[in-house]
């Protein structure tokens, strides 16, 4: 189904096919030059259906190619249902995929892999699996995750265990072929209503002695539920965390996020699903479904707070400055700020109100009517964004989320925040880390303007700067078929 030109809701700057449904980002990798993203794709729908690998890569993560699709599922064989999540590594000058073989009515999908020479144009998978067999005592089974480590390669793969707890566990490997299971490397507490919880896509980032686990929380009554992140420090092969888990992104749409460690630095990129919020009726009239997040720096400070933030390179998205405004607003009426576009990215410096909220309002039809608003409130010490007005469509979902934001019961204390907004993209990044990820979708008749709102008896405090966003780095292609699935070769 071809994707209508002039959709307004399809973003220009986020990674993307023009077409058909994504999921989880995959197989991030730095190799020979160039940052590659993978990502699950089904080439024939917007549905989540005949999972493939599509491709995308960068030598600066500004600009982006589209490569033939990485991974089909191979009629009779072990991944005929569909390639599924896994990762990539970079080694002896080839990309080595891991990845899940999904097949209907297997309740595990075990491991396997696929190598390219070619720098990811064609692929050739291995004549049997890697991982057959999950171990005993688990109830799920999938998302292998691969990284080198002191000498040695290590695996964690996303579980359920019999007694209804998640898990990440743990595989180690001298050879990448001959794989050695060490047990659960860290699992979760039972859950409190009593029913099972699995762990999907577990990512791990070290810095120092510390660690970073991050797991997609899966239940079998609701499927995919959220992300948390978990901190600590291992213990031969174990990961007692130092903390309770904490929400990786606060937001409602984001999902199955990946790391890639940037090369010849000390740096940890994520990339996230944000999947659609609004009914699949509407996105199979688009014809797409599902984009990445823009890529985000990962970093851990001394007390243990995991933050992020958009990636460095992004600034190089950025346009012509459209608005740049400071002042002051009260309760008896909004100030308005400027036009924008559908695609910008903003940064502000809010001082509210101690006795009310302060924040700035997207509006996008030109009666007001229509509007996506982000307030800080310091009674709460939480910024909210809510997006019950923000699309006149009842197909779209509302519902109001909210970050903490203790810098906001400081009186007179300025918070600062960054707002990247793209078609149907809002990425809200708190300058102490903390992001929220929401999707919306306007059809007002715009043009889309700026507001700053205040609702104490006192003012509140702006200053306001917006970019355009330049989406001229992302070559998008027709869909590209898969090249080379033959069987892997001994070597």
């Amino acid at each position: 189904m071809a994707t209508p030109p002039a959709d307004p809701h399809l973003p220009a700057v986020h990674l993307r096919p023009p077409r058909n449904w994504i999921n989880d980002p995959n197989g991030l990798v730095f190799h020979e030059g160039h940052y590659h993203v993978f990502f699950q794709y089904n080439p024939h729908g917007p549905q989540h259906a005949n999972m493939h690998w599509g491709h995308f890569r960068s030598p600066d993560l500004i600009t982006w190619e589209q490569l033939p699709v990485a991974l089909a599922p191979t009629p009779g064989g072990d991944d005929a249902d569909g390639c599924f999540s896994g990762n990539a590594i970079s080694v002896d000058g080839r990309l080595l995929a891991f990845y899940s073989a999904n097949r209907t009515g297997r309740w595990w999908q075990p491991v396997t892999t696929a190598e390219s020479y070619d720098g990811g144009h064609s692929w050739t998978k291995r004549p049997e699996l890697l991982i057959p067999q999950p171990p005993a005592d688990t109830t799920m089974y999938r998302d292998p995750y691969v990284w080198q480590q002191d000498g040695r390669w290590r695996m964690l793969v996303g579980s359920a265990l019999a007694d209804g707890r998640g898990a990440a566990l743990l595989y180690e490997s001298d050879n990448l072929e001959n794989w050695v299971y060490r047990g659960p490397f860290h699992a979760g507490g039972l859950a409190a209503t009593g029913d099972p919880v699995g762990w999907e896509c577990p990512q791990y980032a070290t810095f120092g002695d510390r660690g970073v686990l991050i797991v997609s929380d899966w239940t079998p009554q609701g499927g995919p539920s959220h992300v948390t992140v978990h901190t600590g420090r291992e213990e031969e092969g174990r990961f007692p965390a130092t903390a309770a888990p904490v929400p990786l992104d606060h937001g409602p749409d984001f999902y199955a996020p990946a790391l890639l460690r940037a090369p010849g630095e000390d740096r940890w990129l994520l990339w996230g699903w944000a999947w659609e919020a609004r009914d699949d009726s509407w996105a199979h009239e688009a014809g797409w479904a599902g984009a990445l997040t823009l890529p985000r720096e990962l970093t851990l400070a001394d007390d243990g707070t995991v933050s992020q933030r958009p990636a460095r390179e992004l600034l190089a998205l950025r346009g012509e400055r459209v608005l740049h405004r400071t002042g002051n607003v009260t309760r008896s009426g909004p100030t308005e700020l400027g036009p924008v576009s559908r695609s910008f990215d903003l940064t502000a410096t809010l001082t509210p109100d101690p006795a009310g909220t302060t924040g700035l309002r997207l509006v996008t039809s030109a009666d007001g009517t229509e509007y996506l608003d982000i307030s800080l409130d310091p009674a709460a010490g939480r910024l909210t964004v809510d997006r019950g007005h923000a699309s006149l469509d009842v197909r779209a979902r509302a519902g109001a989320y909210s970050l903490p934001c203790p810098a906001a019961k400081v009186p007179a204390a300025p918070v600062e925040l960054r707002v990247i907004v793209d078609g149907s993209i809002a990425e809200i990044y708190l300058a102490t880390g903390q992001v929220l990820t929401l999707r919306f979708y306007p059809i007002g008749d715009g043009p889309w303007r700026l507001q700053a709102h205040s609702t104490g008896p006192g003012a509140g405090g702006f200053t306001v700067e917006a970019w355009d966003l330049d989406p001229g780095g992302i070559h998008r292609e027709p869909l590209l078929a898969a090249q080379g699935q033959g069987d892997m070769t001994a070597r």
